[in-house]
């Protein structure tokens, strides 16, 4: 059973240049990861490789939502409303540990975007085609109702509400863990390896890549009999270096979040609301004693790799929460931390951002490369079953192998197997008596279980070995360090304090206080030189100011 261990990352590497890969996967992103366990599973021979670290792109910078998709009701995008929210349901029952079920308030007033009538209906018609449970299914609410459910929405022109359920997640622990899965499955993979070049046969057909990894600064090749190109806001990019030409190309569009501290927005109710000045539809969402709020939908053609907020990001959601929550007065100084994600859409011309279909696409050059591209954090796990079908039959023509049909709709990411969905509350009520034996406080015994699953018994273990006294971490980041490294792939400190713990987002304070001593243990751990350790630092420190100011004040800094 393959483990993504830091400790192993060389000798992985190693393997992959002696071997002949059924498939290679360029990017590490939740399609990528998807893709990777779908052809593992089927009994594929399976790379993947990563330029940064997994989920660093957009799959850590969503709104953190496996949704249905309602806003795409208004656009009649019916297919998408379908396949989106039958896919909620898997992702749920597959990872319930990533995965919470989150009912949110549609707030009706005059003049806005929904009315009583149409959304009654057009929540009815979600509810059929999303096919939601019983228990889940939308409710209308009075004015009454509407105010009991959340006193900060706006009171004037109230008309009353709707409520129905997201699922909330950790888009970047997702990713991670169907990664892990992959692993499991016996497929190769490892971050901070950025594809150059493509390799060809003698008839001219993509048969490998060619590899510049990162961390060590140096060339390798892979070889594999077909290649997917997974990587999201780089697919343009990407696909430049084959020699295939296709005529669809991707249209970028930035989204922005902003965090608030619960005392500075005290929202305990998830709220999807509509803007004054647009009437664009945005979430604010209560997590873990902070207020999240998103999105904007902005065009972009900038630095794909770190996206910042803008002082225009800043001021459109401050004015859309003083809008809709118009006692609550927030400012810009009361912005904890901010976060943007690029969004890899197919180019319509004409459309605004808004608009544009999030469907998903695949393309198949002259090569033979594969590129998927488009798509929604939600549908990952039936994108990559459609390209891997597309891998399987060319496998099949091409080299007459066979492999198994796709099974990934009842395989549990890893940490998923609690007994499904309904089990979960009770898994973790076990996990929490079994850890008196550690003796283990509850409740981090509990934020462990609900984090990590069926994982959580390597991180028990890990607490009765842990030397996290010396270091002055505590017990359960220092735990989570450990584990990260030997199973999660955990290179730098920003791998660890942003996408394996989402702390840069929604505790920045612990970040600010622990990030040099989680830089010294990762360097012990993972055994990196000074030099490195003081560019890993920055890297760190730059981040952290990216998400305090974002772009309206480093660029004087």
């Amino acid at each position: 059973m393959g483990r993504l261990s830091t400790l192993q990352r060389d000798s992985v590497k190693e393997k992959m240049q002696h071997e002949e890969y059924d498939l290679v996967i360029v990017g590490g992103g939740i399609t990528g990861a998807g893709v990777a366990l779908d052809a593992s599973a089927r009994g594929m021979k399976v790379a993947l490789l990563e330029m940064q670290d997994f989920a660093s792109g957009t799959s850590s910078r969503s709104t953190k939502l496996v949704h249905g998709g309602l806003r795409y009701l208004k656009q009649f995008q019916v297919g998408v409303v379908a396949e989106t929210g039958r896919e909620r349901e898997i992702v749920y029952e597959n990872g319930p540990h990533v995965t919470t079920p989150e009912w949110m308030l549609l707030p009706m007033h005059k003049g806005g975007t929904f009315g009583k009538f149409s959304t009654s209906i057009g929540l009815a018609v979600y509810d059929r085609l999303a096919g939601v449970k019983k228990s889940e299914r939308k409710r209308m609410l009075n004015i009454q109702e509407t105010k009991d459910k959340e006193p900060l929405v706006k009171q004037d022109g109230l008309k009353g509400g709707g409520y129905y359920v997201e699922y909330r997640t950790d888009d970047a622990r997702m990713t991670i863990e169907v990664m892990k899965k992959a692993a499991e499955f016996g497929a190769d993979i490892i971050n901070y390896a950025k594809v150059s070049q493509f390799l060809y046969d003698n008839r001219n057909k993509v048969n490998g890549v060619r590899v510049i990894d990162r961390i060590k600064n140096e060339q390798f090749e892979i070889h594999g009999k077909k290649v997917v190109n997974a990587t999201g806001p780089w697919v343009d990019e990407v696909r430049s270096n084959d020699y295939s030409k296709n005529n669809k190309e991707l249209r970028l569009t930035k989204g922005v979040h902003v965090v608030f501290d619960e005392s500075k927005f005290p929202l305990h109710q998830a709220v999807y609301f509509d803007t004054e000045k647009d009437g664009r539809m945005i979430f604010a969402i209560p997590r873990e004693g902070k207020t999240y709020v998103g999105t904007t939908d902005t065009f972009y053609n900038n630095d794909k790799a770190s996206p910042l907020v803008n002082q225009e990001d800043r001021d459109y959601l401050i004015n859309a929460i003083n809008y809709m929550f118009p006692t609550v007065h927030v400012k810009d100084e009361d912005i904890e931390s901010t976060w943007a994600g690029i969004r890899p859409l197919i180019l319509e011309e004409g459309k605004d951002p808004s608009e544009i279909s999030r469907k998903d696409e695949i393309w198949e050059g002259d090569s033979g490369l594969l590129t998927i591209a488009g798509g929604k954090l939600t549908g990952y796990r039936h994108m990559a079953n459609e390209i891997v079908d597309r891998v399987a039959k060319r496998l099949k023509q091409e080299y007459k192998l066979e492999f198994k049909p796709a099974n990934t709709k009842n395989i549990p990411m890893s940490g998923g197997d609690v007994g499904g969905s309904k089990n979960f509350e009770s898994f973790v009520d076990e996990k929490v008596k079994l850890a008196k034996g550690y003796n283990l406080d509850e409740n981090v015994a509990r934020k462990l279980a609900k984090k990590y699953g069926s994982n959580v018994d390597e991180l028990f273990a890990l607490t009765q070995a842990a030397q996290h006294q010396s270091t002055g971490l505590p017990l359960e980041m220092y735990v989570e360090l450990l584990y990260g490294v030997q199973n999660e792939l955990v290179v730098k400190p920003t791998d660890f304090l942003i996408r394996r713990t989402g702390a840069l987002y929604f505790d920045i304070e612990s970040v600010q206080k622990y990030k040099d001593i989680v830089t010294n243990v990762l360097a012990d751990l993972v055994g990196y030189d000074d030099n490195t350790k003081a560019v890993y630092k920055q890297e760190l420190e730059d981040a952290i100011t990216h998400a305090i100011h974002g772009q309206h004040q480093t660029a004087t800094a």
